[in-house]
């Protein structure tokens, strides 16, 4: 499959999937202006790729964390799903979750982008959501967070 992209800019680094067999691909801080961002403990930043996306109806494109900015530097995406219809700029939040401050440069890597199928479904109100047509195979009912490890 395809996807078209656009730069915002010509000095944008364009997307790019580090090996063949990588989900996603590679996205870059893009900044209009050149500078680098400081992300400091606790707080979160806005951060500019220079690009925009043609992602085709039945798809959407799923910002994630790429590892090695998680695991080595404490920085997390924010929840992000760029919709077929969105045909803008696309922005990612990085969020600083460690104890020390984090400097990202023009040209850094900061996501990673994976085109994902979507399933669209049309919502039926029901009061007897379990009773007329059981939808779940687990007698957990309510049960939330670890209420099957007991």
């Amino acid at each position: 499959m395809i996807i078209e992209y656009a730069k915002v800019r010509e000095d944008v680094v364009v997307p790019a999937r580090a090996n063949p067999s990588d989900a996603g691909l590679d996205v870059f801080y893009n900044p209009s202006g050149g500078s680098p961002r400081i992300i400091d403990p606790g707080f979160s930043e806005r951060l500019q790729t220079g690009l925009r996306f043609g992602v085709p109806h039945g798809y959407m494109l799923q910002v994630m964390n790429r590892s090695s900015m998680a695991a080595k530097r404490d920085l997390v995406v924010g929840a992000h799903v760029v919709d077929s219809g969105y045909d803008g700029e696309v922005f990612i939040d990085l969020h600083n979750v460690g104890n020390m401050s984090q400097i990202i440069d023009p040209g850094d890597k900061i996501a990673q982008v994976v085109l994902i199928p979507v399933v669209h479904f049309r919502p039926v109100e029901s009061d007897n959501l379990y009773d007329k047509h059981p939808i779940t195979i687990s007698n957990r009912g309510a049960g939330a967070l670890g209420s099957t490890g007991k």
